[in-house]
Order: structure tokens, then C-alpha cells, then sequence
């Protein structure tokens, strides 16, 4: 069973997702702030952690920081009531791995830890299998049937993010952000070329296909 940590000061909202993750078949803890939370790590294992930003002591910003500085990479959702882009980009070069704004919808929260979960574990296998369809991170290959096909760098990373979580749309923006990097100067338009690269291809793989959705973005999605 996986194990979550629920760093929240507002002890309401912090059991509220606490049953949230229960009852969907997860082990969940509690903690009010960052400082408590290391203090729980230093006792428990912990697989991903669900934390506010603004709280006392040491908010969430420090505490990603902290477990990242220490060369910790336990997946970490931030949830907080900050929605400035500004604010969020400063999340994600803390080290946070995803982002969601209160009010929070905790049929989605709970389908983002998932796929957190799945993301986390496909790094630490550095694989991901679609099917018959393998990716191989360390060689930028896909294989299928013995056939192995190597591809350049950015369309295996963009392949590789999606596979991770078939059905789970990305928008070009989000992509864009973690293939190219939030700097990044490159037109967005970049991101259509590599997946019509990646269209054809993949157009005979029976296992999966890149689906358009318009006006939100692209997904994988497995074949039955």
C-alpha cells in the first residue's frame, strides 16, 4: 500500500483529503507544517507527499526545497490557494512535481496522485510499457517484436511523459515546460512538429496513439 503524507495546517482540509486517500486505497499521514513533515520522514517511509504552501514554521516552498537539497525525490503535489503564474513557477523550481489551486476537486487529486505514483515508478524503472510497446529511457529507444528504434531526444521525452499517464491530457504550455524547460524561448508550435513527427512514426503501432484534443492538448491512449 502506498504511503502518503498530508502536510496541511488547516486540520479540516488536511482530514478531509487524509479519508479522500483512504478511502481509495491509500495509507495516509498527517502533518501542520513543513518542519513536522521532515520530522515524519525521519520515522516512516513515506511515497508522495501532498502539501499546502503558506504554512507556519516552514512553508511549502522550504520544505520541497529541503527534501531536494538533500537529494530526496519523493514525488510532492502542491495545493495551495496562490494561483499566480508567478507563484507557480516558483513551486516547480522548488522541485514540486505537480500543481493543483484550492478549491480543490478531490476526484482529481486523487487521479493526480496516481499518476504521480505511476510517473515515480517509471523513473525509478526508467521503462514504460504500453502493451508490446517498451520505452527505454537510458537508451531513447522504443521497442517492439525484437525491433528496437532509437528517436531523437525532445520526441522520446514528450513520447515518454504521455506514456506515463495514458489518457491524462498535457497541454502544449505544460509540455513545452518540462521537455523544453520553463525558460525556454521556443515557439510553442515546436511541440505540433514533434507530435506529428511522433504520429507518423508510431501510425502501425497497435498498441497506443496521440490524440488531438482540441483546444486542450494531446494524450496517449492505449489500444484495445
Amino acid at each position: 500500500m502506498f504511503r502518503i503524507l498530508v502536510v496541511e495546517d488547516d486540520a479540516e482540509l488536511r482530514q478531509l483529503f487524509r479519508r479522500v486517500l483512504e478511502k481509495n486505497g491509500y495509507e495516509a499521514l498527517e502533518a501542520a507544517d513543513g518542519q513536522e513533515a521532515l520530522d515524519v520522514l525521519d520515522r516512516q517511509y513515506i511515497d508522495l507527499i501532498i502539501s499546502d504552501i503558506m504554512m507556519p514554521v516552514m512553508d511549502g516552498y522550504e520544505l520541497v526545497r529541503s527534501l531536494r537539497d538533500a537529494g530526496i525525490s519523493i514525488p510532492v503535489l502542491m495545493i495551495t490557494a496562490k494561483d499566480a503564474f508567478d507563484d507557480m513557477r516558483r513551486g516547480f523550481l522548488s522541485g514540486t512535481d505537480d500543481y493543483m489551486v484550492k478549491p480543490v476537486n478531490v476526484n482529481e487529486m486523487v487521479l493526480r496522485v496516481g499518476a504521480l505514483l505511476r510517473r515515480a515508478r517509471m523513473i525509478s524503472e526508467r521503462r514504460e510499457v504500453l502493451g508490446g510497446t517498451t520505452l527505454v529511457y537510458d537508451t531513447l529507444t522504443v521497442s517492439r517484436d525484437g525491433e528496437e528504434s532509437p528517436l531523437p531526444q525532445k520526441e522520446f521525452l514528450l513520447l515518454y511523459k504521455m506514456a506515463a499517464a495514458p489518457g491524462r491530457i498535457f497541454t502544449r504550455q505544460q509540455i513545452m515546460d518540462d521537455i523544453w524547460g520553463l525558460d525556454s524561448e521556443t515557439d510553442p508550435h515546436t511541440v505540433d512538429v514533434h507530435i506529428g513527427r511522433l504520429r507518423e512514426r508510431f501510425r502501425d503501432n497497435p498498441d497506443f496513439e496521440i490524440v488531438t484534443m482540441r483546444g486542450l492538448g494531446y494524450k496517449v491512449v492505449k489500444k484495445t
